[in-house]
């Protein structure tokens, strides 16, 4: 966390705001593209929400290489089992991984498999959620584990505005179910919200997402994150976890 003046903050944090991305999940493999909310949202909304006191699962993204993806496809092509050993041999010492062409795919595929790609796996640690329901409203409060990340969120179940302590708020859109067949999770539907705003009177600015994504099995993924100022303090932060509904 870095404080810093008032004149110091104007210029940059209108840059920051305007350029800096946000976004957990890499669209092109596990999160698919938004659309309207269709008639019935609010329940569908209500069932995914954690509860007061709701226990979860902590979750960090770690990358990945599409390993399973490049076996199956050079098996189907009949490439070289010997050339697939080496390779993932060559991964697990960290070595550089270099095309072979034994493998029986060509340089542009075995560039596509070989890229690393952000997957979510469990911290092995959990937390209580501090959420509080007051009215219509759904009200998140920091708890040990959490990193003071969702301190200040308020949820309004009737209209689905999502308001974050510096100000702002977004309407949800829902998120598809994903088809992608490279996908690293099997999204069944959710919700994500997209909150950006900024005021040079207030110097405060936000720009984060928030993303609730239904898994199978009941299973809930809940990803926030934030780059933000409140009163002349910059801070960002992400917290990804799980918890079954």
């Amino acid at each position: 966390m870095l404080t810093l003046g008032m004149k110091a903050l104007r210029a940059p944090l209108l840059t920051l705001l305007a350029v800096g991305g946000v976004g957990v999940m890499d669209r092109s493999t596990a999160t698919p593209l938004a659309a309207t909310l269709s008639p019935g949202w609010q329940g569908r909304l209500a069932a995914l929400l954690p509860q007061p006191g709701q226990v979860v699962q902590l979750m960090e993204q770690r990358p990945s290489l599409a390993f399973v993806e490049l076996q199956q496809r050079v098996t189907t092509v009949g490439g070289s089992r010997d050339a697939l050993r080496a390779l993932m041999l060559s991964a697990a010492k960290g070595e550089p991984l270099e095309y072979d062409a034994r493998l029986g795919i060509t340089q542009e595929e075995f560039r596509r498999y070989v890229v690393f790609r952000p997957v979510l796996t469990p911290t092995g640690k959990t937390a209580r959620l501090n959420v509080v329901r007051e009215g219509n409203l759904l009200k998140f409060g920091d708890a040990p584990g959490l990193n003071g990340t969702l301190r200040g969120l308020v949820l309004d179940l009737n209209s689905g505005e999502l308001r974050t302590p510096e100000g702002f708020g977004s309407k949800p859109r829902a998120v598809s179910p994903g088809t992608a067949p490279d996908r690293t999770l099997d999204i069944r539907g959710g919700f994500e919200w997209n909150v950006k705003g900024n005021s040079p009177v207030t110097q405060n600015g936000v720009k984060s997402q928030l993303q609730l994504l239904q898994l199978p099995g009941n299973q809930v993924v809940f990803t926030y994150t934030h780059f933000s100022m409140l009163r002349g303090v910059i801070s960002d932060g992400t917290i990804i976890f799980s918890y079954a509904r």
